[in-house]
């Protein structure tokens, strides 16, 4: 039976109320209007479908400004008479039904509030957030100086220099400039930290940083993370630094929450920091134009705030723009525990667990068992049981015993089944 979701919507009868839905679907993602269909997905069918078409047209080129971009075809469904109203999104939004505009809301239609009209009204405009320019002429940058001094060795940081950054422009400061300055004049949100002991009832440290440069507030984060998930370790007659979790990834992925995350959101990213992992969540989800599988995979970048990144990938904060997800999967290569992330509507989530090179739940020859599969890859039982020197009886109990803890699993069937490791 069809179903409406957030890109496809049925009306039984012409009435005015597929008119934010229009301004909806060419403001946001595109999608689909059918007339001739009820609320359950039955298809009841039109008359005089030419003369509704017509007024269809008519009424979308007189309601919804600017003029949207759609196409209206006359299909039969299921052997009735249907109008498909197919909008696309459109170039120039916010586009307007009577003074208002809308977005989809799961299957409903719902006015923007405020901070999302504007962000309709920049993308009209070709603008990013970061670019509005502000009245505030009277910015310090000590620490992006410091930094630019330390890392590209310039002499000064000069207005010259502030244009190249983009941060300055027809005589203005911009919004990225404000969120680089070491006085923020504005309440932009900032990064709340909290570390726990054992569990969640014991909180070792807690902080907001705010109020200061976002680059300062970079580096001030990494700093806790050094003091709580760095050590050394004495081998033979040195001391080794070692991370509990991956520096690289825990920097690549605070980066990123911040060169991507939505600036006029009031939200803070969070940090969570426990013994076992860390959660670093990011204000705003994926920018428009790309998929979860896309942002997962790497394939395309898109930047919602350029600025930022440009001035981060000057700093050689991030690399190449794009290959944040790739570049924290690549830490954990080795590792039996992995990186998760999570996109939902209003944010996303990585995780990062502490590394693991083996599972610390293994016992006897499991533990031999589990490093001869990540050494080999895919073995069968009888080269299991050569590598590892066991007797049968042995190996198959080691084998069943790291099925049952969903690390390894079977491939294939018969003579030709073979063992590997889940995350291979």
């Amino acid at each position: 039976m069809r179903e409406e979701n957030k890109n496809l919507e049925f009306k039984e009868k012409i009435s005015k109320s597929y008119l934010k839905t229009v301004s909806a679907y060419s403001n946001y993602s595109g999608g689909k209007i059918i007339f001739g269909i009820d609320d359950n997905g039955k298809v009841i069918g039109l008359e005089k479908i030419t003369d509704i078409k017509l007024n269809i047209e008519n009424t979308i080129n007189d309601s919804i400004k600017p003029k949207p971009d759609y196409t209206l075809e006359i299909e039969k469904i299921e052997g009735k008479d249907c109008i498909v109203l197919s909008i696309r999104r459109g170039n120039f939004p916010p586009y307007y039904y009577n003074g208002k505009a809308y977005k989809r809301n799961d299957t409903s239609t719902v006015e923007v509030d405020r901070v999302e009209l504007n962000r309709l009204v920049l993308q009209g405009s070709n603008l990013d957030y970061e670019e509005v320019e502000i009245e505030n002429t009277d910015l310090k940058f000590k620490f992006l100086e410091k930094k630019l001094k330390e890392i590209i060795e310039i002499k000064e940081l000069n207005l010259d220099i502030l244009k190249t950054l983009n941060l300055y422009k027809n005589k203005k400061f911009n919004i990225a400039a404000e969120l680089f300055a070491d006085n923020n004049t504005r309440k932009f949100s900032g990064i709340d930290i909290i570390v726990f002991g054992e569990n969640i009832n014991k909180i070792l440290f807690k902080e907001n940083i705010e109020k200061k440069s976002i680059l300062e507030q970079y580096f001030e984060t990494i700093s806790i993370f050094e003091k709580y998930y760095e050590y050394e370790e004495i081998i033979g007659f040195k001391r080794i630094k070692k991370e509990k979790i991956s520096k690289e990834a825990f920097r690549e992925a605070l980066a990123n929450a911040i060169v991507h995350r939505i600036w006029d959101i009031n939200s803070n990213i969070k940090i969570v920091m426990s013994n076992d992992k860390i959660e670093i969540i990011s204000p705003g989800s994926l920018p428009q134009g790309i998929s979860e599988n896309e942002y997962m995979k790497g394939y395309i970048s898109i930047l919602r705030n350029p600025i930022i990144s440009n001035i981060f990938y000057r700093l050689r904060i991030i690399e190449k723009f794009g290959t944040g997800v790739m570049r924290i999967k690549y830490e954990y290569r080795e590792s039996f525990t992995k990186p998760i992330f999570e996109i939902d509507e209003n944010s996303i989530r990585v995780t990062l667990p502490t590394i693991e090179t083996t599972p610390s739940s293994l016992v006897n020859g499991e533990i031999k068992v589990f490093e001869i599969l990540k050494k080999y890859n895919k073995l069968s039982r009888k080269e299991i049981e050569e590598l590892c020197n066991f007797n049968k009886s042995k190996t198959i109990r080691s084998i069943n015993s790291l099925i049952n803890k969903s690390i390894i699993k079977q491939v294939g069937k018969g003579r030709s089944t073979k063992y590997q490791l889940k995350n291979s």
